[in-house]
């Protein structure tokens, strides 16, 4: 017998209620580490920046390196040059980030500040679209894709300078956040 959508769904959300008050003390030491953590790489950015840049060249080296075993592994299978087109790059990407992490950091930022641009842009126009529906909401969008032009506009007439602080402080702002939210469920969770 299968029960009712409202019912599975109240009972998966009483599990996952009952999950975080039982572990509630692991998303409060989380949290802490994460605000820790965020604080820190928005002290030190240029440090943050780096760190990042060099977790990216990890990441795309071990990715491709992966990836080109698995291309050969199934070469028979359609696609092959264009999945092996993908992992030398992504070794090669892995490779110029370790090798040059500083010169990496500068590439990573402008493309932080043309995606900021963009976004920005996006955001823009899709207020003004909201806005001839009458919503309410398009002067948040309005004001969101504004705010990423302005950071966007920071980020690339400071450039090259701008390199050493941009991604580790965007990092540090996105930890802190992440741990501030999980501090405010454990407590929740544990008053309830």
């Amino acid at each position: 017998m299968t029960l009712p959508q409202g019912s599975e769904a109240d009972r998966l959300r009483s599990e996952v209620g009952a999950a975080v008050r039982a572990h509630w003390v692991a998303f409060l030491i989380e949290g802490i580490l994460l605000v820790i953590l965020g604080l820190a790489a928005m002290i030190l950015p240029p440090l943050a920046s780096l760190a990042v840049t060099i977790f990216l060249g990890w990441m795309f080296l071990i990715s491709g390196v992966a990836g080109l075993a698995l291309t050969f592994w199934a070469r028979a299978m359609p696609g092959f040059w264009w999945s092996l087109i993908s992992a030398v790059l992504a070794i090669v990407a892995g490779i110029i980030l370790l090798a040059a992490p500083v010169q990496g950091t500068l590439t990573l930022t402008i493309v932080i500040g043309a995606y900021f641009l963009a976004e920005g842009v996006a955001s823009i126009m899709y207020a003004l679209e909201h806005r001839r529906e009458m919503s309410e909401r398009w002067g948040w969008m309005l004001a969101a894709g504004v705010v990423d032009i302005v950071i966007a506009g920071i980020i690339i007439t400071g450039l090259p300078g701008s390199a050493l602080w941009a991604i580790g402080l965007l990092v540090g702002i996105n930890l802190l956040f992440g741990g501030i939210s999980l501090i405010a469920m454990a407590i929740a969770a544990r008053s309830a």
